[in-house]
């Protein structure tokens, strides 16, 4: 499943969705340290599927593939995310499908990445792995009148009036987010704490976001080079 660069909030979005799957059906283990080693990666399934850590990859991937079909005989449906599978080692990456191929046909693997993935699955010796992927989407910007709901439901949820940012404000917010629910969601908060730091009561004006606008992590390479 890999996404754009510019969809970095909804990758945690989407795994934590599928973490809360009822646990009665689903049991869900999330690959995130990704830059592990092969042994250090399979034992995080073993921490999800319930069973002891063994101390080599090929004892730890036995163990997997016996509690797989001892979970499916119960009846649960195994997901197993992978998340920033980009940074993935491919080698790594091929391990994982070799052993998955012994799980129960009803497993699913997902992997959350951004867009170079689909690039080194692109290539020739990747043809294995790629050959094996079902369904894949790229997410996409944001429509304005998406993030004003998104900053709406937020300030609903903290108990603030959806007035707390002014008109201009929200509007400035949404053009500097460019679509993107994270860059949206700090921009936000960064307006609000300015506004702590300021004093200037309980609403936020597009004078304060313009502040935050000038931090540098908010500025264009451009903008801070010295002339």
């Amino acid at each position: 499943m890999p996404r754009r660069r510019q969809a970095l909030y909804r990758q945690s979005v989407i795994k934590e969705s599928l973490k809360r799957l009822p646990e009665k059906e689903h049991l869900v283990a999330t690959v995130a340290r990704t830059l592990h080693t092969y042994t250090n990666t399979v034992k995080i399934p073993c921490e999800a599927f319930r069973i002891a850590c063994e101390s080599s990859a090929f004892k730890c991937e036995r163990r997997l593939i016996e509690q797989a079909f001892s979970l499916n005989r119960t009846g649960n449906m195994l997901v197993t995310i992978i998340d920033d599978a980009h940074l993935t080692d491919m080698d790594n990456l091929r391990k994982l499908r070799l052993m998955l191929e012994d799980f129960p046909k009803n497993h699913n693997l997902i992997l959350i990445g951004q867009v170079e993935l689909l690039t080194n699955l692109d290539l020739a010796v990747n043809q294995d792995i790629k050959s094996r992927v079902t369904y894949s989407v790229i997410t996409k910007r944001l429509h304005d009148d998406r993030m004003r709901d998104f900053i709406h439901r937020e300030l609903d949820r903290i108990g603030l009036a959806h007035n707390t940012f002014t008109e201009a404000a929200t509007e400035l917010i949404i053009r500097s987010a460019d679509g993107v629910l994270r860059r949206c969601r700090n921009l936000c908060l960064s307006a609000m704490l300015e506004a702590v730091r300021a004093s200037t009561g309980r609403t936020i004006d597009i004078d304060l976001v313009n502040r935050v606008l000038l931090q540098p992590h908010w500025q264009k390479e451009v903008d801070l080079t010295d002339f």
